[in-house]
């Protein structure tokens, strides 16, 4: 989650003003040519189901199988592809009509075969983790629409100094991990590892007010359509990670019983 002027790197805080002040400047726009929150709508359901697609497909060949030796390097190949793909996704946004689809597809993988590993672990967990998953989507888009929650510098930039936080912890963590240096206490099932876990899960979820938010802004300046699979790319980021975080919540509590 490399960060911008957002702690989403798909959707910064720039990423509409180009348009935004092409629209300022008085230029005619085809209004069908221009991005949607429909049409975003339904091109964040299609990455959905791309998602969804290659999860379940991942998911069975390990459940029927209990095979390692697939699961794991369809696992990396998704995390790597997946990370390419976003990258050139974010630099390339013209792309993104391809790019995303792509993406979606190859975080499957990821998402299938560790809910498989962990389901195996502790039955149910993966269910639960899809549930609180999109039941956060469903709260935030709600108290986002009713005002509740609002958009603010502040709250923008505290927002985007907690993800930084824990982007840089995460880094930390994996490079100490060459030299054999765990985190055991924010990664154990302990009152503060489980309250670490909270807290990402929390700032995962404010992540969603702020990509609904950019949405709302992309629509307002009249952005070109394709903006519309760059806008559900970085909506499907921001879910994979919450999923990540609440599968990795659950996993701790789980192991307490």
């Amino acid at each position: 989650m490399a960060l911008i002027k957002t702690s989403n790197p798909a959707l910064g805080q720039n990423t509409f003003s180009d348009f935004a002040r092409s629209a300022s400047g008085g230029n005619l726009v085809d209004a069908s040519a221009c991005m949607t929150l429909s049409g975003t709508v339904n091109k964040t359901g299609i990455l959905l189901l791309c998602a969804v697609a290659t999860a379940a497909w991942t998911w069975n060949q390990f459940m029927q199988t209990h095979d390692l030796s697939f699961a794991g390097p369809a696992m990396l190949v998704g995390a790597l592809g997946g990370l390419v793909f976003a990258m050139v996704t974010i630099f390339k946004k013209e792309w993104s009509p391809v790019t995303a689809p792509i993406y979606a597809l190859l975080e499957g993988f990821v998402l299938g075969g560790l809910s498989a590993l962990l389901e195996l672990r502790y039955p149910g967990i993966a269910m639960q983790a899809v549930a609180l998953t999109f039941g956060t989507l469903f709260v935030m888009l709600l108290a986002y629409k009713s005002g509740l929650i609002k958009v603010t510098q502040k709250f923008r930039m505290g927002v985007v100094a907690a993800t930084g936080g824990i982007f840089v912890l995460y880094m930390l963590e994996m490079l100490l991990g060459f030299f054999g240096i765990q985190f055991t206490t924010i990664n154990g099932a302990g009152p503060i590892g489980i309250g670490f876990s909270l807290f990402v899960v929390a700032i995962a979820a404010l992540n969603l007010v702020l990509d609904f938010d950019f949405v709302e802004r992309g629509v307002a300046c009249g952005a070109p359509k394709y903006m519309e699979w760059y806008a559900a790319f970085g909506i499907i980021v921001t879910l994979v990670w919450l999923y990540l975080e609440i599968l990795r919540l659950l996993s701790k509590l789980r192991s307490r019983n």
